[in-house]
């Protein structure tokens, strides 16, 4: 037996150079050969040969310790460590002058929850749906809408000018129940949608609080207190200029109770807000000056020129700040948008409301265009493709409506230039208006509206904060998205309201 030691082995392959070879017998392979690690398949002849062994060997730590303590290496790793500081130091400077040098963010400002989005009237529920039952299963469709806040009611028992039949704690049976009501505010405020009660106490008579005998006598408080109880976010009064007259001190108490409402809870702020038919600008200041209510539904935009909607605008926003300014055309007694200004103009009514500053405010079925007809509450339209008591063409016209206050209302949601962003007037006339939203850094958008039903105008729209040309958003009509207007020569067809948007230059 060899005493060599055993080394490990691989295959090598090598390729038989004979053209043909003649198979060895059985036997003289038995004879004449050893068996070795040797074979043979197809003229390919496998052998195994020792591997060679490399092996790489270093600097001994004593060697490199020599070497690295000679002046050479010694400064090369000075010269490193310089200008590692150098460029870690060179680093932060630059961080610092971006810093410096690149223009500050505006803070935002201080704003309520009611301010997010538009607020939706529901004067009649049974027109609206069949109960409180009913509103609650319709919480997700007005979510898709970004509404922001349901103004519901009057829902409590009321007879026309009979103070002796007034419970403001009590549902009426027509509306639903109690445990009802509950479902609509859980519903909402899961969606985080808050819910606003309409308490005016004789709602369905002539004067809103009765006489001036009756107002001082009511017991407004403990209705207040108990539906506050109940997870109400805040309540509308019509009338509030009346009532803060007649009766003073019943006016300051509710006042106080919500604003220590607020203070006491520490989570949401608990809205009051009023309504009057004052219409002037002056007018309008005066009773929100007397009342100190949080928002205030007028009649500013009614039945108005385009350069007296301009001007209210205008005054009203000079005076006080957006987070108090509130925009409606229609309402539970004026009546529903596209009954005030005509079919036609219901998606410019939209888009100038949607993007005023301030809070919009609708009435149930405005953002279809729901008429009033013979009632101011007509029967709201849910099925645009099964409804037999509407024509085809109108649900038609109906689903565009909705699907126009949707998209806009959904950018005004995203967009800070439209939700809190500075409103900066462009031109106004008789029968159109130009203006802009714009916030800090922001993207701008451009609104112009043209109410003329039958002439096309052109606006020359020149001014230091907008560019020369802008781009289409939105427009009523459906077309022209994403085109470059001209703003020098701007046109706007008949009844048609356009939102273009150009970016923040420095």
């Amino acid at each position: 037996m060899s005493n060599e030691p055993e080394v490990d082995m691989k295959d090598v392959e090598l390729n038989e150079v004979e053209q043909e070879k003649q198979p060895i017998r059985e036997g003289e392979a038995r004879n004449n050969y050893a068996i070795s690690p040797v074979s043979e398949k197809n003229g390919i002849v496998k052998v195994k040969i020792p591997d060679e062994e490399t092996k790489f060997t270093g600097l001994s730590k004593e060697e490199l310790m020599k070497v690295a303590g000679t002046p050479g290496w010694v400064k090369v790793r000075w010269a490193l460590l310089i200008l590692f500081w150098l460029g870690w130091l060179g680093m932060l400077a630059g961080a610092i002058a971006i810093i410096i040098h690149a223009p500050r963010c505006k803070p935002l400002p201080e704003m309520n929850w009611w301010n997010y989005g538009p607020l939706y009237q529901i004067g009649d529920v049974n027109s609206f749906t069949s109960d409180l039952k009913g509103l609650a299963g319709k919480v997700q469709a007005l979510d898709e809408l970004k509404v922001k806040g349901l103004v519901i009611g009057p829902i409590h028992v009321s007879s026309a000018d009979k103070p002796e039949d007034l419970n403001l704690t009590e549902i009426s049976k027509e509306a639903g129940n109690a445990s009802q009501f509950k479902e609509v505010i859980q519903a909402a405020h899961k969606r985080g949608i808050f819910v606003v009660l309409d308490l005016t106490p004789n709602y369905k008579g002539e004067e809103p609080w009765f006489d001036n005998n009756v107002v001082s006598s009511l017991e407004l408080e403990p209705a207040l207190r108990h539906w506050l109880a109940e997870g109400v976010d805040g309540f509308l009064f019509y009338g509030v200029e009346k009532v803060s007259t007649a009766a003073p001190s019943l006016w300051r108490d509710v006042e106080d109770l919500l604003r220590n409402q607020t203070e006491s809870d520490g989570k949401t702020k608990k809205v009051l807000i009023g309504v009057t038919e004052k219409s002037s600008p002056d007018d309008i200041v005066a009773v929100l000056n007397k009342t100190g209510v949080d928002l205030l539904l007028t009649g500013a935009l009614r039945s108005r020129s385009a350069l007296e909607v301009a001007h209210s605008v205008a005054r009203l926003y000079s005076t006080y700040n957006q987070t108090q300014l509130a925009w409606n055309i229609g309402g539970r007694i004026a009546g529903h948008l596209a009954s005030v200004v005509g079919l036609a103009k219901v998606k410019l009514s939209q888009l100038l409301l949607l993007t005023l500053p301030g809070t919009p405010v609708f009435n149930y079925g405005d953002e279809i265009g729901l008429g009033d007809e013979s009632t101011k509450n007509p029967t709201m339209v849910w099925d645009f493709s099964n409804d037999t008591m509407t024509p085809v063409n109108i649900l038609d016209k109906m689903k565009t409506f909705r699907l126009f206050f949707k998209t806009v209302s959904e950018k005004r949601s995203k967009e800070r230039s439209l939700q809190h962003g500075e409103y900066l007037p462009l031109f106004n006339s008789t029968f159109a208006m130009a203006y802009v939203r714009r916030w800090d850094q922001n993207e701008r958008y451009l609104i112009a509206l043209n109410w003329h039903s039958n002439e096309t105008v052109t606006l020359q729209l020149k001014h230091a904060e907008i560019p020369k040309d802008a781009t289409v958003v939105f427009s009523t009509d459906d077309l022209d998205a994403d085109k470059v207007r001209n703003l020098a020569k701007l046109e706007v067809k008949p009844e048609q309201g356009i939102m273009l948007k150009f970016p923040y230059t420095p």
